[in-house]
């Protein structure tokens, strides 16, 4: 009911787990990740449990074929699983037992592992695979997702669509550096889950990312006074404690306070706040 890939960046500092299904919340279910541990996706008849007893063996040194072979042995249920795990290093490794609902099966490699099942065929697995290697040059995140599309478009679950998620760790990687969750999104119940997935992940990239210093602008002359105007029009003009100061309260207002750099403004919040006054 399912289609998903787990994986690791190439230095090895992030994990995560790109999910579909035509199945309520598949995203509330199939993942799991630990930075700087690995990632874990259980779908078909899932075993929860799986998750963390995966991440528990990864943290001591189990190798991902090696924690799926152990997990799999000891579950009576095994063969309407599907289980995929990714660690620090080496191949990912997938199970499928054989009472899974055709089409089911799976793929792994350095690194990744993709799997599904009730797809239209294996097209669906070959697209995931392919789609995740010809992304390296793509952030992690956006890697991932381009993979699920990739799949999605292949034919992905052969009853339809419903939900879809995405879930990347780094260390340090979440809101202000306080967490490790980079990226946490879910479409739970939708008619389009991962076109409503990439809607999501773009708003995360605007909200969440961290502003780029090679296309940061000085907050200077005809750029100053410019944003000094936008500022008004959107309600925040600017008072005796300066540009900064308006900037940084409008910033925090539309929650683009990631992206807010004293004496200097990012391109995308620039062109929000331009949005913002226009409307």
């Amino acid at each position: 009911m399912t289609f998903s890939l787990v994986a690791r960046s190439a230095d090895g500092r992030l994990h995560g787990v790109a999910v579909a299904s035509r199945f309520l919340a598949a995203g509330a279910l199939v993942p799991a990740a630990q930075a700087q541990v690995g990632a874990v996706a259980t779908q078909a008849h899932a075993n929860l449990a799986y998750r963390a007893q995966a991440l528990a063996l990864l943290r001591t040194g189990v190798t991902a074929a090696d924690t799926v072979a152990g997990l799999v042995t000891a579950d009576p249920g095994r063969e309407d699983r599907q289980l995929a795990v990714v660690g620090m290093s080496g191949d990912g490794a997938t199970w499928t037992g054989p009472r899974c609902h055709p089409w089911a099966g799976g793929q792994a490699g350095d690194g990744w592992a993709a799997q599904g099942n009730i797809l239209t065929g294996p097209q669906v697995i070959d697209a995931l695979r392919d789609a995740w290697l010809a992304g390296g040059d793509l952030p992690f995140p956006q890697r991932l997702f381009a993979a699920l599309v990739a799949g999605d478009r292949a034919g992905g679950d052969r009853r339809g669509r419903q939900s879809a998620a995405l879930l990347v760790v780094k260390r340090h990687g979440g809101y202000a550096g306080t967490g490790d969750q980079l990226v946490d999104l879910r479409v739970d119940d939708h008619p389009d889950p991962v076109t409503e997935l990439s809607r999501l992940l773009d708003l995360h990239t605007m909200i969440f990312g961290r502003p780029d210093p090679a296309t940061l602008r000085d907050l200077t002359g005809a750029l100053a006074a410019e944003v000094a105007d936008l500022l008004a029009a959107t309600g925040h003009p600017v008072g005796p404690t300066g540009l900064d100061e308006a900037l940084a309260a409008w910033s925090g207002l539309e929650n683009l306070e990631e992206r807010f750099v004293p004496g200097r403004i990012d391109p995308i919040v620039l062109a929000h706040l331009r949005q913002c006054a226009a409307n």
